[in-house]
């Protein structure tokens, strides 16, 4: 069963860690690019922001954005700021989502996210954990897919091996850890099973987008081509 409440602390932890580094940035930093193509960092920060007021919408029964357009056009606006403006929004947004989480509610309610996804309630604190750690270590400023919480790469290798489990477009793929945790995914048919080994942070980089897995060792065949989050 997921602890919301655990989550809520590692979110409140990761946070701090994300104002910490921002706050050593400067303007010109946060107009040069990230890591997320396209995106400079102000688009990640003005993303950060308003995923926690999308977040506190979906706990309070709302959409979690009015569209794909407006979530698109704000985070637009908002990525030209200047640094302090952007801490300020980002600390508000992150506190208002922490206030929203301490209302008493029924924890086991079924949430609609974006585009008709559902989800526990329970579950929303780790997805914003997922945002705030994976989106600093897109700033590109240090902090780095072997610095994240042991705790959350395993939870995120879990969460991200069940996404593409039973794809047909994915090939039936276990990923071996150097430490020995494994996680199966994939689920076309066709051709031999694949094994990918490689460290945890590896791995997750794979998984998610992150890295072209070219540090990880394939037993069976090729690296599995992975669909867009």
């Amino acid at each position: 069963m997921t602890d919301h409440a655990r989550d809520l602390e590692a979110v409140r932890e990761a946070t701090d860690r994300l104002l910490s580094a921002t706050g050593k940035m400067d303007d010109g930093a946060v107009a040069e690019p990230s890591r997320l193509p396209g995106w400079s960092r102000g688009h990640v920060l003005a993303h950060l922001s308003r995923n926690a007021d999308a977040l506190v919408n979906v706990l309070q029964g709302r959409p979690m954005y009015a569209s794909s357009e407006t979530r698109d056009a704000d985070i637009e606006r908002d990525a030209p700021r200047p640094l302090a403006e952007q801490l300020a929004d980002l600390h508000a947004s992150g506190a208002a989502f922490l206030t929203a989480t301490g209302t008493p509610a029924d924890w086991s309610r079924t949430v609609t996210m974006r585009n008709g996804v559902t989800e526990s309630a329970s579950r929303i604190p780790f997805r914003r954990w997922i945002e705030v750690e994976l989106h600093h270590v897109d700033l590109g400023v240090g902090y780095e897919l072997e610095d994240l919480p042991e705790e959350f790469v395993t939870r995120e290798n879990d969460f991200l091996a069940e996404r593409f489990a039973g794809r047909p477009d994915v090939a039936l793929t276990t990923a071996v850890a150097a430490d020995g945790r494994l996680w199966t995914t994939g689920g076309r048919a066709d051709g031999a099973p694949v094994t990918v080994r490689g460290t945890a942070p590896d791995i997750l980089g794979w998984l998610c987008g992150r890295r072209d897995g070219s540090a990880l060792t394939v037993d069976g065949g090729s690296l599995p081509p992975l669909p867009p989050l």
